[in-house]
C-alpha cells in the first residue's frame, strides 16, 4: 500500500482564493474579447476606409491624366537631368510622359509656375526669356496629338501663347517650349525634350 503525500497548506502570507464563479468568469472573458476587438478591429477598419479613399483619389487622378497619356507628378531626377528639363519650385499641375524608340527619345512635361519660377526655368535652360515669340507654337502637331495638348481651336484654354526652341548639338537634347499666359499670374509651361540615344 502506497502512502499518499500530505496536503500542503497555503503559506501564511498568501490568503487562499475562493474559486471564481461562472458569471464572473464569463464577464471577464467578454471584457477581454471586447478589448481585443477594439484593439484590432478599429485600426483595421480605419485602414480599410483610408485605403478605399486613397484608391478612389488615385483613380480620379489617373482618369484625369490617362486621357492625355500623362502621368501626374514630377519626372524622376534622372529623367529631368537626361532631358535637361528643370522644373522650378514652386510648380503645380506637374505631369509628364516619356517615349522611347531606336531613333529618338522624348520627354513631355507640363507645369504651372510663378513668373519668378518661369525666369528660373529659362535661366537654368540656358536661354533668354526674351527669345519667346508670340503665337509661335514650337511643339509640333504630332507631339500635341500624342499628349492631347491643344494650343488653338476648340478645347484650348485661350490666352496668349509664346514659344521657343532650345536647339542643342547632339548628344544634348533639344527642347521645344510653349508658354500659355491664360492665367496671367501663373503661366502654364509645356515642354517636349528630344534626345537621340
Amino acid at each position: 500500500m502506497t502512502a499518499s503525500l500530505p496536503r500542503q497548506a497555503a503559506p501564511p502570507d498568501e490568503p487562499s482564493r475562493p474559486s471564481e464563479g461562472r458569471g464572473h468568469r464569463n464577464r471577464r472573458r467578454a471584457l477581454t474579447l471586447l478589448i481585443i476587438v477594439l484593439l484590432i478591429g478599429v485600426p483595421a477598419g480605419y485602414l480599410v476606409i483610408s485605403a478605399n479613399q486613397s484608391r478612389q483619389s488615385g483613380k480620379d487622378k489617373e482618369a484625369k491624366y490617362s486621357a492625355t497619356g500623362l502621368t501626374e507628378g514630377w519626372p524622376s531626377k534622372v529623367q529631368r537631368r537626361l532631358y535637361e528639363v528643370p522644373i522650378p519650385h514652386p510648380s503645380n499641375k506637374v505631369a509628364y510622359y516619356e517615349t522611347n524608340n531606336w531613333k529618338t527619345s522624348r520627354l513631355y512635361v507640363q507645369f504651372q509656375t510663378t513668373h519668378a519660377g518661369l525666369d528660373a526655368f529659362f535661366k537654368e535652360l540656358g536661354v533668354d526669356q526674351a527669345d519667346l515669340k508670340k503665337d509661335d507654337l514650337t511643339i509640333s502637331t504630332r507631339d500635341q496629338k500624342i499628349i492631347g495638348w491643344e494650343f488653338s481651336g476648340p478645347g484650348s484654354r485661350g490666352g496668349d501663347y509664346y514659344g521657343l526652341v532650345n536647339k542643342q548639338k547632339n548628344p544634348k537634347p533639344t527642347q521645344d517650349v510653349v508658354v500659355n499666359t491664360y492665367n496671367p499670374t501663373y503661366p502654364m509651361v509645356y515642354v517636349v525634350s528630344r534626345a537621340i540615344p
